[in-house]
């Protein structure tokens, strides 16, 4: 398999997640696959193997490490842009799930957050920082406790 086939499969095996989360949130089928984390968890075991392909078995640039020069290096082999894309793909989809999961234990309307978790799904940390706004206008603070 070629590194952009590799590349497209991990990108297309997250898109039904997301698309769970924006279309049916509250079905069963978002519940046990979504919000039970099974999801994520299927994406993190292949981030897993494409880091220990890196690390154990060389399938990295030689210079790659915890440096800044390392982490250019990392990125200037394929496998790990696939492993830190993977890496983005994997946390992308925890915080949108998460933000899925607790807007509904809040009653927060799904049409209001959809912003967030289209944020989420296309910048991260982005959609974070506006979920957290919009339960500071609901009143419901930022605690991210979900008790």
């Amino acid at each position: 398999m070629s590194w952009q086939t590799a590349f497209t499969l991990i990108n297309m095996l997250v898109l039904p997640a997301w698309a769970m989360l924006i279309l049916i949130p509250g079905a069963r089928i978002t519940k046990t696959l979504v919000h039970s984390m099974l999801w994520p968890l299927v994406m993190g075991a292949i981030y897993t193997v494409s880091l220990v392909a890196a690390m154990g078995f060389g399938v990295s640039d030689p210079e790659a490490g915890f440096t800044l020069s390392g982490v250019t290096a990392l990125f200037q082999h394929p496998n790990g842009v696939i492993t830190g894309w993977t890496h983005f793909l994997v946390f992308d989809l925890f915080v949108g799930a998460w933000i899925g999961r607790d807007s509904q234990r809040l009653s927060v309307p799904h049409w209001q957050t959809l912003p967030c978790i289209l944020f989420a799904f296309l910048f991260g940390p982005v959609g974070l920082l506006l979920y957290a706004l919009l339960r500071l206008a609901h009143g419901k603070g930022f605690s991210l406790h979900e008790t």
